[in-house]
């Protein structure tokens, strides 16, 4: 800009100050190597989507009700996915959920910038898990919440220090994803799930429950979700919001994801939702739902599980065989990711940051953990995907990263 041009007009929201640009998003700039292996994204496969599902699915919609699926929808969602959506639900344990209990959100991230708009005011204290959702982080942060972050291990939050969190500072809310998150890919046990709503109910504490990702698993199914776990823990339903989505098991590009809510939340998220959107495209609802209705989705589901199940294997094997001492991780029972910390043993890279700027110049990318962190982040953490990536590449991208490692 040059001495004379005139300043701009434009006068930033106080509150973008607080908010940094996605260090995952930014690392990707770095990606277009020819030949680079890339352990970085959390996206699935796109080369495992029913494509001839989706496709029916489409000419299904138009035909069932064309008029509806092209012209504009009630802001709560197209009705006849809201119908199969509870029944998606009801198959997986999450008993009574009624289709007027749910929204449609445009991607279950939309539920969760409804959740900052409609209960986050400057100052107030959220807690989310250490590591945790960097979009979270960042959707929290920019409507001012203050976040308090619980450990996790492999068997999910440390319930004890989530415990003394919400008694020492009653937040408005806790951030939670129980089932193979993204990126600690942790499951939270049973018992841990089951501590965590007779917390809520005995605190009068909100917690809203993440569950992209909780149809990916390996070999035996998971917990059961904490919203299906509900109805055992007597007044825990009211403490609860379930976000879910169809974008790691049936496309991304639909942006199909819903949210179940107390009923004043969710009159609340409907009323700033048609402040954004208006409502989620009519279209994309109208064919998930003919999707749902086909039963494909079963047979769906356990193809891409077993194929995310081997490439899981041949990740946990070679970064075993390659790298040793000089990593600690515990391998995935489901989802996309596995969540690693450099030991430095044998004097190797302990630096996650550092590594990844060493791996792309090897021809391998992943994303450092750090940033997954919304407090004291550990530089030594890293988180590697291993969805869009076959077995042989697999085994050479972590032959790479060992070759950068040093």
């Amino acid at each position: 800009m040059t001495d004379d041009a005139p300043a701009s007009p434009v006068r930033l929201a106080e509150r973008l100050a607080h908010v940094e640009t996605s260090a995952i998003r930014e690392l990707f700039k770095l990606l277009g190597k020819p030949g680079i292996i890339s352990f970085a994204g959390g996206f699935p496969d796109a080369a495992l989507f029913d494509v001839e599902g989706i496709r029916e699915a489409t000419l299904a919609a138009l035909a069932a009700n064309p008029g509806a699926a092209l012209q504009y929808g009630a802001t709560e969602g197209f009705d006849p996915l809201r119908e199969q959506l509870a029944a998606f639900m009801a198959a997986k344990g999450a008993r009574g959920v009624a289709p007027g209990d749910l929204i449609v959100t445009t991607g279950s991230q939309q539920a969760l910038d409804l959740i900052g708009k409609t209960l986050v005011s400057p100052g107030d204290t959220v807690i989310v898990e250490a590591p945790t959702f960097l979009a979270t982080i960042q959707c929290f942060r920019l409507y001012g919440a203050q976040l308090l972050t619980v450990p996790v291990d492999g068997q999910g939050a440390d319930v004890d220090a989530l415990e003394r969190l919400i008694e020492q500072h009653r937040p408005k809310f806790v951030y939670l994803i129980p089932t193979f998150g993204n990126p600690s890919g942790a499951q939270m046990s049973l018992e841990r799930r089951r501590r965590v709503l007779e917390l809520a109910v005995r605190t009068r504490t909100l917690v809203v429950e993440d569950d992209p990702y909780g149809d990916l698993y390996f070999d035996t199914p998971p917990p059961p979700s904490l919203l299906a776990l509900s109805h055992e823990v007597p007044g825990s339903r009211a403490c609860l919001v379930h976000c879910g989505s169809l974008s790691k098991v049936l496309s991304p590009g639909l942006r199909i994801g819903w949210m179940v809510a107390p009923p004043e939340l969710l009159a609340k998220a409907t009323m700033c939702k048609q402040f954004s959107d208006a409502h989620t495209s009519t279209f994309a609802q109208a064919t998930a739902a003919q999707y749902l209705a086909s039963g494909r989705m079963p047979a769906t589901l356990a193809r891409v599980r077993g194929i995310y199940a081997r490439r899981a294997a041949a990740m946990v094997e070679a970064l075993r065989q390659e790298l040793g001492a000089a990593i600690d991780f515990v391998p995935p029972r489901g989802g996309l990711f596995v969540w690693a910390r450099l030991t430095g043993a044998g004097g190797r890279a302990a630096d996650g940051g550092e590594l990844a700027r060493r791996a792309i110049e090897q021809g391998v990318a992943f994303v450092p953990g750090a940033p997954f962190f919304a407090r004291d982040p550990d530089p030594a953490t890293l988180r590697l995907s291993f969805a869009t990536v076959d077995e042989e590449r697999i085994r050479e991208g972590v032959r790479r990263l060992a070759a950068a490692l040093g």
